[in-house]
């Protein structure tokens, strides 16, 4: 088949193919192209004296009497997968890179989310982190969830995966010294049944403070325990504990310099978070979650002056089509900003959302 031919089949196939399912493009016996992602809006506004975030993380920032009201459509997101034999490429990018205008163009910057390679039991690039647990984030229309209780990490890794065991090399970055020699290590094992799924995971950081006091050194423990669990017809029940000397990894933004503690050990402060919410149908094409997350770094405020976040949100989900739904959720994110002094904000958000 000559190339133009080729091409005019692809084309045709990228426009005729089922949305709901992915674009998938059979380019020969042996190779595939499969492109996928969605398109999503959202309406959100925030009111409290927590600063206005599109999404919120483990950060805190004091903004008095806000109330701000935001369009926008950076979570959109495309990927494309190419598959041959046994190999496959992935590639996902959404539009939270920064950049843009809100007063021109809204021109926001593309943002690299996956780009990994599979073979066998092998996946090498860039991805969620291994130790993070992944079947236990609520359905949210605020991107993520209840971020603030999550192991939450996106990196370049090296995973083995055998049934239900993984084990990975991790980029291991910190945020005080970058000359660090020693991957982070996870290790993951996830039993699954009719009744749902449960996951351990254990991870490993290795630190140098190349001689400098107040880094983090020596070997930094931490630990996940997570599920989903199916209860009555389609609802299900998600959760995780996260806790250790996990730095960055829990709570995204809370704990993002790694902390040490103030003994002269190099010790990581210690962290401890949890996510749990419970997804509920109401009808097939009505469905509302509820969801909770707690994070607390120790002594991050200084000593026996520990950090709390919270986050919860109760949402309602219409599904119009296969591809196409809209939603409201409302929700309420509170944090300390000192030893001494702590604020909030309430949100309320509207979303409309096409699947490919």
């Amino acid at each position: 088949m000559n190339r133009i031919t080729k091409t005019a089949l692809v084309v045709a196939a990228f426009f005729s193919a089922s949305s709901f399912a992915g674009y998938e493009v059979q380019i020969d016996d042996s190779s595939k192209l499969t492109f996928g992602g969605y398109f999503k809006a959202d309406l959100r506004n925030v009111s409290g004296d927590q600063a206005y975030r599109d999404y919120w993380i483990g950060t805190s920032t004091s903004a008095p009497d806000t109330n701000q009201t935001s369009l926008q459509a950076k979570e959109s997101r495309f990927n494309v997968k190419f598959t041959h034999g046994e190999v496959t490429g992935f590639l996902e990018y959404d539009f939270f890179g920064g950049g843009g205008n809100a007063l021109v163009s809204n021109s926001y910057t593309p943002r690299m989310r996956h780009a990994f390679i599979s073979y066998k039991n092998w996946k090498v690039g860039q991805t969620w982190s291994t130790f993070m647990p992944l079947a236990s984030i609520a359905e949210a229309l605020d991107f993520g969830g209840a971020h603030v209780g999550q192991v939450f990490i996106r990196q370049t890794q090296i995973r083995y995966t055998n049934g239900g065991l993984e084990l990975a090399l991790e980029n291991p970055a910190n945020a005080t010294d970058a000359n660090q020699s020693i991957p982070d290590a996870v290790a993951r094992y996830t039993y699954k049944g009719d009744f749902g799924q449960v996951a351990v995971a254990a991870l490993a950081r290795t630190f140098d403070d190349n001689g400098v006091a107040g880094h983090a050194d020596g070997t930094q423990l931490a630990y996940s325990i997570s599920g989903k669990i199916n209860t009555f017809g389609k609802d299900d029940f998600r959760f995780a504990y996260n806790a250790g000397a996990a730095g960055r990894y829990i709570s995204p933004g809370h704990n993002a310099g790694d902390k040490v503690n103030a003994d002269g050990s190099g010790d990581l402060l210690a962290t401890q978070a949890y996510t749990v919410a419970y997804r509920h149908f109401w009808t097939d094409d009505l469905r509302s979650t509820v969801y909770y997350g707690h994070s607390e770094v120790e002594d991050f405020n200084g000593v026996s002056a520990d950090s709390d976040r919270n986050h919860y949100g109760v949402n309602l989900i219409q599904q119009l089509t296969k591809q196409l739904s809209v939603g409201v959720e409302f929700g309420n994110y509170d944090a300390d900003i000192s030893a001494t002094d702590t604020a909030d904000s309430d949100y309320v958000q509207l979303s409309a959302k096409y699947v490919l």
